[in-house]
């Protein structure tokens, strides 16, 4: 196996300087790579941060490579939520003679660190990466979901867009395809063209309008408990709670929001990369935007030592679930949901052909919200089981 190291550069220590750097924070539990030669082992580890100083590829390229050690500055001094933690921090990768380099450098990581059950939190870098990220599920050969918070769709418009607005079209069009479902959380309708809209519903992809989301932030739980990677970009934050990005706008996410659907994303057991992108810190005021990635990584890792492990897969664990049938006029079957005692969350079943299921076997057990399963009771077929549906067949 490849030696990682290879791929790293250690932390800076200027960042353990810090006179609010004290006993029990992050910063000590956190198993670093800040010195030659001590490079951290992998046995028995749950999460490994990996940061990025890659400004290629993206709208607004800048100056600062410091992005990854600015928020590990913050993220360092916060208290855990609990005190036995199994993190090491990787350092910073060293960037390769080109961008695409780079890409096959991280896939290789992150492929590298999901067959050892470890989970990749990438920092720092453009949305670009997210292309890399995927690949590391191709090199493994699994069909995934993938969720994006973001406000817009990233599939480029022209060819003189950017890798950071163009990566899911290289994802859609890259075969053979590893790509099951994409999930949008919080797009902002003026950045985005008609045609793209209608793009994604004819792909039967999930989209949600930022104001939807607003309104209903506990619906997003089922969408990123849906996802294997979600990809984060900062822009989507609204600038006044996190101005480090050259793409800002007035309008997006408050910072709590972000929090909590980093929170969402760390209590998925499906879940098995991250990435946070974007950040800038030449646009940074007083550090607001790396304390705050550094406030969400916190929430990512508090639901993450919270999970449940209650996907209802065909276990021993029969009774943990409550199995509901659903009788839906026109429906030649039912639909049956599962609802866990563990966490109270529900997940409804999509007929999948027989010859399918060990393919799709990830797929067609779709999370959903007890609304989905009232609509089904109220004789309506939920529009989350009909777009899985619509693939597996």
């Amino acid at each position: 196996m490849t030696d990682l190291s290879l791929y790293f550069s250690p932390v800076s220590t200027d960042i353990f300087e810090s006179k609010h750097f004290t006993h029990q924070r992050m910063g000590h539990l956190i198993s670093t790579y800040s010195n030659e030669g001590q490079f951290p082992g992998l046995d028995d580890v749950d999460i490994a941060i990996i940061g990025v100083p890659e400004n290629r590829g993206r709208d607004f390229q800048g100056t600062g490579l410091n992005g990854p050690d600015e928020i590990r500055r913050f993220f360092y001094q916060l208290f855990p939520a609990r005190k036995q933690i199994n993190i090491v921090d990787l350092g910073n990768l060293l960037s390769g003679n080109t961008l695409e380099d780079t890409w096959v450098a991280v896939a290789e990581i992150i492929s590298m660190l999901l067959e050892k059950s470890i989970l990749p939190i990438i920092v720092g870098g453009g949305q670009h990466l997210s292309w890399a990220n995927y690949k590391a599920y191709e090199k493994m050969g699994q069909i995934i979901n993938i969720a994006s918070v973001d406000s817009r769709f990233d599939i480029g418009e022209n060819s003189s867009d950017s890798h950071s607005r163009s990566w899911l079209s290289r994802i859609i069009l890259h075969q053979p395809n590893y790509l099951f479902n994409y999930t949008n959380i919080g797009y902002q309708t003026y950045f985005v063209d008609q045609d793209a809209i209608r793009l994604m519903k004819k792909m039967f992809f999930d989209t949600y309008r930022l104001g939807f989301v607003n309104q209903n932030i506990e619906e997003m739980e089922p969408m990123v408990r849906n996802a294997d990677m979600l990809s984060f970009d900062i822009s989507s934050i609204r600038q006044s709670d996190a101005p480090g990005c050259a793409n800002a706008t007035p309008n997006g996410f408050y910072g709590e929001q972000a929090c909590q659907i980093m929170r969402f994303a760390g209590m998925s057991d499906k879940l098995t990369s991250l990435g946070i992108y974007e950040y800038d810190p030449e646009f940074d005021s007083n550090g607001q935007t790396a304390h705050l990635i550094a406030q969400m990584l916190w929430y990512f890792m508090e639901g993450f030592y919270n999970r449940m492990k209650d996907f209802p897969i065909k276990t021993k664990e029969q009774d943990h679930y409550f199995k509901y049938y659903v009788t839906i006029e026109g429906q030649k079957d039912e639909v049956i949901f599962y609802k866990s005692t563990k966490s109270d969350r529900w997940w409804m079943e999509v007929n999948c052909p027989t010859y399918l299921q060990t393919k799709f076997a990830r797929h067609y057990l779709v999370p959903c919200a007890y609304s989905d399963y009232q609509s089904a009771c109220s004789n309506d077929l939920p529009d989350r089981w009909w777009q899985v549906y619509q693939k597996l067949m």
